[in-house]
């Protein structure tokens, strides 16, 4: 897509698009109700929710950034949007999220803004990872240069590997690799996340 097109896509997504805690009180709602977001519904994508709901909710209480990190994250100058795409039934965007949402916290001129996948598929579709629809997207826009900074995700690019090097020995994603990604999650904390974002805003 050319950029012209690109910039107004993302600009449109952005219009209705949640900020972090109407995405949170969006998503806990729907679990009151027995759902989770986007198109299909199902016992497992429920009890994925669910799980996600208590994993959003211990890193939004336990995550630590540095002095160091903060610093540098409000070193950053511009106005920037950042627009991630997610859905409440998927594990890295429950891992992530919260690690997104406390580093724009740190610096005003960043608008945080989540969208569902599932209701921007013309979005996701530019933003593919190896030609999957992968979650979460965050997509880094500098809205006052109209500039696409870059973007980041589904996952930091050590537990990426992790989970390639697994698919490659074992051919598929099973319960094995879900658990392995679990625990490196909470070995990292956030922290290869934070690294790799702040090295996008060149901070």
């Amino acid at each position: 897509m050319e950029t012209l097109a690109l910039n107004a896509l993302i600009e449109t997504a952005a219009k209705t698009a949640y900020s972090y805690n109407e995405y949170r009180e969006m998503t806990s709602n729907l679990l009151a109700q027995g759902k989770v977001t986007g198109t299909e519904q199902s016992e497992d994508l429920l009890a994925y929710g669910e799980l996600n709901e208590r994993r959003m909710q211990r890193w939004e209480k336990t995550l630590k950034i540095t002095e160091e990190d903060q610093k540098r994250m409000k070193s950053f100058s511009g106005d920037m949007l950042w627009l991630v795409i997610s859905e409440s039934w998927c594990g890295d965007a429950a891992h992530n999220l919260p690690v997104i949402n406390k580093l724009a916290d740190l610096n005003p001129a960043i608008n945080l803004k989540v969208v569902l996948r599932d209701e921007n598929l013309n979005l996701m579709d530019e933003f593919l990872t190896n030609g999957g629809r992968s979650i979460p997207k965050l997509i880094l826009f500098d809205t006052k240069a109209e500039k696409l900074l870059g973007t980041w995700g589904p996952r930091p690019e050590e537990a990426t590997r992790l989970v390639l090097d697994y698919k490659e020995k074992h051919g598929k994603i099973d319960e094995q690799i879900k658990e392995d990604l679990q625990r490196w999650y909470n070995k990292d904390k956030g922290q290869l996340l934070i690294t790799e974002v702040l090295k996008i805003l060149g901070v």
